[in-house]
C-alpha cells in the first residue's frame, strides 16, 4: 500500500507542474487564445475588440441593450451595421432616437433607418416612412413616407399593414407617449 502512495505522489508532482504551466497559457498563447470566454458580455466585448461580426453575434446585441450596457450596445451595433446587418441599423436608430449610450439625435436615428430601408429592410422602411410622415430627423414628406410604409406592408410587415388600415394615423401604431418629441419646433 505504501508503494502505491509513493508511486501516486511521483506521478502527481509532475502533473501538477504541467497543470500550472497549462493554466498560465489558457489566456493567450503563441497559437491564439486557449479557452476564451464563450458566453455573456465578456465574450461580446472580445468580439468587438477583434472586429468580429456574424449573424448570431450581431443578434446578441439585443441582449447587450437589454442589460442596460448602452455604450457597449452602441459600439456593438455600429460595428454590425457597418458590416451591413440591417437589424443593427434599426437598433442604432433606436439608440439614437432615445439617447441611449449617447445624446438624443433624431437626425442620426433617421439616417440609420434610411440606410436600413435602402438595404431593403422592412422595419427600416417602416421607421423611415414614419420619420418622413412626422418630419422627425428629416424634412416632412407625407407622400414619400406613405410610400415607404406601403413598401414595408408589401414586404409583409404587419404593423405597416395596420398603419395602412388606419389611413396612416400614427396614433394607431405609436400612441401619444412621445408626442412631445415629434412636435414641430416652430
Amino acid at each position: 500500500m505504501n508503494r502505491l502512495v509513493v508511486i501516486a505522489a511521483c506521478l502527481l508532482v509532475p502533473m501538477s507542474a504541467l497543470s500550472a504551466e497549462t493554466a498560465s497559457r489558457t489566456i493567450e498563447g503563441q497559437h491564439g487564445t486557449l479557452n476564451p470566454q464563450d458566453t455573456g458580455i465578456g465574450m461580446l466585448k472580445r468580439k468587438i475588440e477583434l472586429g468580429m461580426t456574424d449573424t448570431v453575434t450581431c443578434a446578441m446585441g439585443y441582449y447587450v441593450t437589454k442589460s442596460g450596457s448602452h455604450d457597449l450596445a452602441r459600439k456593438f451595433f455600429k460595428q454590425c451595421a457597418e458590416a451591413g446587418y440591417t437589424g443593427a441599423m434599426t437598433w442604432m436608430s433606436q439608440l439614437e432616437n432615445n439617447g441611449l449610450g449617447g445624446d438624443y439625435n433624431p437626425d442620426a436615428a433617421t439616417a440609420w433607418d434610411k440606410r436600413a430601408a435602402d438595404a431593403g429592410d422592412p422595419v427600416g422602411k417602416f421607421n423611415y416612412g414614419i420619420g418622413l410622415i412626422r418630419g422627425h430627423g428629416v424634412d416632412r414628406n407625407e407622400d414619400l413616407g406613405r410610400q415607404y410604409v406601403d413598401e414595408a406592408a408589401n414586404d409583409g410587415l404587419q404593423i405597416a399593414k395596420r398603419l395602412q388600415g388606419a389611413d396612416y394615423d400614427l396614433d394607431e401604431v405609436t400612441p401619444d407617449a412621445d408626442n412631445w418629441k415629434y412636435a414641430p419646433l416652430f
